[in-house]
């Protein structure tokens, strides 16, 4: 991290920062010498309550007390299954929204704005690597309301330096059970011998949150102002190889029943990212193997 010239540690600021993600964006931060600050009404106090990115005026004031130097944007309705719509499309553009207006009304301008978009934008495409350039054909309401924030965040290019991350799926320790992979994690520390599933032939590009925290930070000095970025592995990984790890890891085999309920109409059938931009931004990318992270989720305490 290079600091200002006055000598002082810069500020990060976090939305999301008592998340899955954030906790972790946090640590790292920590580590690269930033001084972090939440999206609260008392920025220094990471055990405040965060404020609403929908209350205009809150995010604004907010905003001003935190005075960021950079900022890292993960507040978001992330569940691509979450049952209100209308709440995902609510936080995730407008929400966004309100915190793009406070940072462009800062005397001094934020020198680097990381909004965490996703790889779902690119839905379902015909593409062996999804690079940056593929057209996005967005498979659910989650995936169209991250498009809808990426074309929104481009009204403000002109003010602020943002950069659009894309991660593919990443989990780690701390993920919910909603998701899949900690949900076939958890299955197997318990020790079940069946558990149910949707399609297990879906193929994703799993990537550690330790990985895609330290990206992030690292993005913020390199500052790839108006870029879209992928987060990926360049690997994809079916569920059906993630049980047979799990397997591996916890010394037995778990019988699979595919539960009608968990098949989603619109699937996307394999996600795999394309690292080649990412690389040329920050260098060698050094992230674990997908069985090294399942293995620290399974013995966490």
């Amino acid at each position: 991290m290079t600091l200002p010239s006055d000598g002082r540690r810069r500020t990060a600021l976090v939305t999301g920062h008592h998340g899955f993600t954030g906790n972790y964006v946090v640590a790292a931060l920590e580590r690269a010498g930033y001084v972090v600050a939440g999206l609260t009404d008392a920025p220094l106090d990471l055990d405040a309550a965060s404020v609403d990115l929908l209350d205009r005026e809150a995010v604004a004031r907010a905003v001003t007390a935190a005075s960021p130097d950079v900022v890292i944007h993960l507040a978001a309705i992330a569940f691509v299954a979450h049952g209100d719509a209308e709440a995902m499309y609510r936080t995730n553009v407008v929400g966004t929204r309100n915190l793009l207006e406070a940072l462009a009304s800062l005397r001094v301008a934020p020198s680097s704005v990381l909004l965490a978009s996703s790889a779902n934008v690119y839905g379902n495409n015909d593409a062996e690597l999804l690079d940056e350039n593929v057209p996005p054909r967005p498979a659910n309401d989650y995936a169209v309301s991250k498009l809808a924030m990426e074309y929104m965040a481009r009204l403000w290019m002109d003010r602020l330096p943002i950069v659009l991350a894309r991660p593919f799926n990443y989990t780690g320790v701390g993920q919910s059970e909603n998701f899949l992979l900690p949900k076939i994690v958890a299955h197997f520390r318990r020790g079940d011998r069946v558990i149910e599933l949707g399609n297990i032939e879906v193929a994703r590009d799993f990537s550690d949150v330790r990985f895609v925290a330290q990206t992030y930070v690292r993005l913020l000095d390199v500052v790839p102002d108006g870029d879209v970025v992928n987060l990926s592995s360049g690997v994809s990984v079916s569920l059906k190889q993630v049980i047979a790890m799990m397997g591996r890891i916890a010394g037995y085999d778990i019988e699979v029943r595919v539960n009608p309920a968990f098949v989603r109409g619109n699937e996307v059938a394999r996600l795999t990212g394309d690292h080649s931009r990412l690389k040329g931004l920050i260098g060698e990318l050094h992230m674990p193997p997908l069985e090294e992270t399942l293995r620290w989720m399974y013995e966490a305490a």
